[in-house]
């Protein structure tokens, strides 16, 4: 069973050799078993690396997920962006929100990040929009 430590030291590896703390390799580079496994880990492809237990519930997709999945499915159809596109970006959001957001957060942070990079949508329009969601939902709440 893998246990904290062992999931601590594959991460402490990974910051040993990001661009931040830059050692200085020969060239041509030689690296060792135990860099190379740290430079193929891949966030979303967790097969095989060290974790703690998670317990797996079967629920419901809620409201908003669903409508994250048909929005994120539109996107695709329509053609700005596709399925690769989106998972490549949810790695490029990093350990933190990668493992920190909800399966579907991760899809609509990344949606938002791609309409607004894209010029198809403008930071004051989505600001506005997140402010009248966040105020009918605090309406419905009362």
């Amino acid at each position: 069973m893998t246990t904290q430590t062992d999931f601590q030291a594959l991460t402490d590896g990974l910051a040993k050799i990001t661009p931040a703390i830059h050692l200085v390799q020969d060239s041509p580079p030689s690296i060792t078993n135990a860099q190379y496994d740290v430079l193929r880990h891949v966030l979303h492809d967790v097969g095989g690396q060290p974790a703690l237990p998670v317990e797996y519930v079967e629920k419901e997709e809620e409201a908003w997920e669903m409508n994250t999945y048909v929005t994120c499915e539109c996107l695709s159809w329509r053609g700005p962006w596709n399925a690769e596109m989106r998972r490549r970006a949810e790695v490029d959001l990093g350990e933190t929100q990668y493992f920190g957001l909800p399966y579907y957060a991760r899809w609509a942070t990344v949606a938002a990040k791609f309409l607004v990079d894209k010029g198809l949508v403008s930071l004051d329009e989505l600001s506005v929009k997140i402010d009248e969601v966040r105020t009918r939902l605090e309406e419905a709440s009362r």
